[in-house]
């Protein structure tokens, strides 16, 4: 009786907080997101099995011939290539700077360590339009523009600082005596490092190396503006074949946006099967 006599006011509690007008109102604003996301991208996706689709709830019959068109028609073939290539290299080329770097700021204490921080942060915070035009200005300049390279080293300015971000509180976990006391027993510094640090190390540059895949794949503002025609990657292509000129397919075009879409949705199931995102709070030490 006592247990039920003390549970009697919690469940008031919450039937007065089910009851007010602003729990309500919560909800019916988060089912009506839902809802419209659900009927944007149910449209999306039967539209890309639609033969034609001109009026009616549904379409006037399904085939599955809309992906083989857009794959000859905006050769995908190439574009998913050069996009793994792009993510892939702006993966390795940012842990092979970003994880010296991020070892660094977490073992080291300097004068101006928080300007340098501040530094870092700037690309991540700021929106790439606002650094892309210039960038794309420069690599234009120096012809690197239109080209791989170019894609590359655009993407790689919010990147690096990125894994130094991601890297720092893992490193920072990492005790220090741990490093001592392998070179009090005589290991070189490629033992340290190659046998104590990065096995430590290898679960916080997974994580990076999957954000920053994520982050790759889905740039659009500094890809689009240093990419040529052979290295436009799958979220340019898409962008291009909605506003460029010409009369395409529209169920093609859905089709194309299902094939990035689904390509998204796995690398984000990878990355949250991968990262655990309390890692990514923890805060920098001085």
């Amino acid at each position: 009786m006592s247990t039920l006599t003390q549970d009697a006011p919690a469940r008031r509690r919450r039937r007065a907080l089910a009851m007010r007008p602003g729990t309500w109102l919560v909800w019916a604003l988060v089912a009506f997101f839902l809802l419209n996301l659900f009927g944007v991208i149910a449209t999306v996706l039967l539209d890309s099995f639609a033969r034609t689709w001109f009026s009616g709830w549904l379409p006037h019959g399904y085939t599955g011939s809309n992906f083989s068109d857009a794959w000859s028609e905006f050769d995908l073939g190439q574009v998913m290539t050069t996009t793994f290539e792009v993510s892939f290299l702006v993966v390795g080329i940012s842990l092979a700077l970003g994880v010296p770097a991020a070892y660094a700021l977490a073992r080291r204490s300097f004068p101006g360590k928080r300007a340098v921080m501040l530094l870092f942060v700037l690309p991540i915070l700021v929106p790439p339009i606002a650094y892309g035009i210039p960038l794309a200005t420069v690599l234009y300049k120096f012809h690197l523009a239109g080209s791989l390279t170019g894609v590359v080293l655009a993407n790689l300015v919010p990147s690096i600082p990125f894994v130094v971000y991601t890297m720092t509180p893992f490193i920072e976990q990492v005790d220090p005596r741990l490093e001592a006391a392998a070179r009090m027993c005589g290991a070189p510094t490629r033992a340290v490092l190659g046998r104590i640090i990065a096995p430590l190390l290898l679960p916080g540059m997974l994580a990076a190396g999957i954000l920053v895949l994520v982050r790759t794949f889905g740039m659009f503002e500094l890809t689009f503006l240093t990419a040529g025609p052979t290295s436009q990657t799958l979220v340019v292509s898409l962008f291009s074949a909605v506003f460029s000129a010409g009369i395409r397919s529209a169920q093609s075009i859905d089709a194309m946006a299902v094939v990035y879409t689904g390509s998204m949705l796995v690398l984000l199931v990878l990355a949250l099967r991968v990262v655990n995102p309390t890692q990514l709070v923890a805060r920098t030490r001085d």
